[in-house]
């Protein structure tokens, strides 16, 4: 609950960042885009945690859920449909979606919760996309030297991508696949990257699994 209030208070200086790295945002959407693509045409999904619905509104996402409020109200505005409430207790039914994107999962509670919720929620067959910092890559790493000189990632967690494996395997996820972008420091990248797949080059690391 503490990072939803400090989301609720920094919602101008949360929005700034995209407008200070646009290539870096698009970059981010591109790599989630190419995840997306590979799930079947007209089918059900939301983002869970979608902030301000920058990367739902991009990536055609209607609905999703988000705590902050104020963070929620931008996102209605950019015509997203919230429903209030977190990732670690999801307000659906079981078997409810085909599909569930988590974007910068460092901010959660309990990534264990949440993948077991999601798991929950997901049809049979069902896929999760979650895009994430890696831990042992050069942008999560210069977040982490300046953590507490940071609003939004002070109380932030970060994950290797062999940790997002174990807990997703754990949750009873399979047929992992990965692909990366955002290729050098963050202040460097000025043009717009296209994803590569796998991992353990690029900062931020887009996985898709399917529910057993």
């Amino acid at each position: 609950m503490l990072q939803t209030e400090i989301f609720n208070k920094n919602v101008e200086a949360y929005e700034a960042w995209y407008d200070n790295y646009p290539e870096v945002f698009k970059s981010e959407v591109a790599a989630i885009k190419e995840q997306l693509l590979k799930l079947p045409e007209n089918i059900y999904g939301i983002e869970v945690g979608l902030g301000t619905g920058r990367f739902s509104k991009a990536l055609g996402i209607k609905e999703g859920i988000e705590p902050s409020e104020e963070m929620a109200k931008k996102a209605m505005k950019r015509g997203v449909e919230i429903m209030k409430g977190v990732a670690e207790k999801l307000p659906y039914s079981d078997y409810h979606f085909d599909f569930l994107l988590f974007v910068t999962i460092c901010h959660l509670d309990n990534l264990k919760a949440a993948l077991t919720e999601s798991h929950r929620v997901l049809k049979r067959g069902g896929s999760i996309i979650i895009a994430f910092l890696d831990k042992e890559q050069t942008i999560a790493r210069q977040y982490e030297e300046k953590r507490y000189r940071s609003t939004f990632f002070e109380k932030a967690t970060y994950y290797s991508v062999e940790k997002v494996k174990e807990i997703l395997k754990d949750a009873q996820f399979k047929d992992l696949e990965f692909n990366q972008t955002l290729f050098g420091e963050l202040d460097t990248i000025k043009k717009i990257q296209t994803p590569k797949e796998g991992y353990g080059e690029g900062s931020f690391v887009v996985v898709k699994a399917v529910k057993k």
